[in-house]
């Protein structure tokens, strides 16, 4: 378990308790598990996006605020080393790294993925707020709604998260810079 994991669990169950609220009553609104719930709360799952901003949308906060530590910090540095060492493998089978985590009321929440063909779930998302893709190296099909994006280095695309959505990596590994605005 890795801290990034076990402190995003900490945030939630803090805030969850800080609402006086049950895992059963936030997993029901966020039409998941509370076996789900549970293990993220307990740091034994990273979870996808889609289902953090589920889980940001049932505790009514915005879902850097579940990313954030305490502080009040006005510029955040990530090296380059940090964001190959700290990237955390999802359920859905690709890793991601939440920039400037420490960074409070952020109105974007910027992510590094890295997804490997053949190791992403088959899964499509749905969750409110909007997405920007930039491709850094490799390329793959996102999909937005019906309609296939063929994505290579230096492509981006802006879409309605809310648009059922999913990825399919066509080389053998694609980087990209993913910005979620909530």
């Amino acid at each position: 378990m890795t801290k990034e994991i076990e402190n995003l669990g900490n945030v939630i169950r803090r805030i969850r308790l800080q609402q006086k609220r049950t895992i059963k009553e936030i997993a029901e609104e966020c039409g998941f598990s509370k076996s789900l719930l549970s293990k993220i709360e307990n740091g034994k799952v990273m979870p996808p996006m889609a289902t953090l901003s589920k889980i940001a949308q049932a505790l009514r906060v915005k879902i850097s605020t579940l990313l954030e530590e305490d502080g009040d910090r006005t510029a955040i540095y990530n090296s380059a080393a940090e964001v190959a060492g700290k990237a955390t493998l999802t359920k859905a089978g690709y890793t991601m790294f939440p920039f400037a985590t420490d960074y409070r009321d952020k109105k974007i929440q910027p992510f590094c993925v890295v997804a490997r063909k053949g190791a992403v779930e088959k899964n499509r998302w749905s969750h409110g707020g909007e997405e920007f893709i930039y491709v850094i190296e490799g390329s793959l099909i996102f999909k937005v709604g019906v309609t296939e994006y063929h994505l290579k280095q230096g492509d981006s695309l802006y879409f309605n998260s809310a648009e059922e959505h999913s990825i399919s990596p066509t080389s053998a590994e694609v980087k990209y810079l993913n910005i979620f605005m909530q």
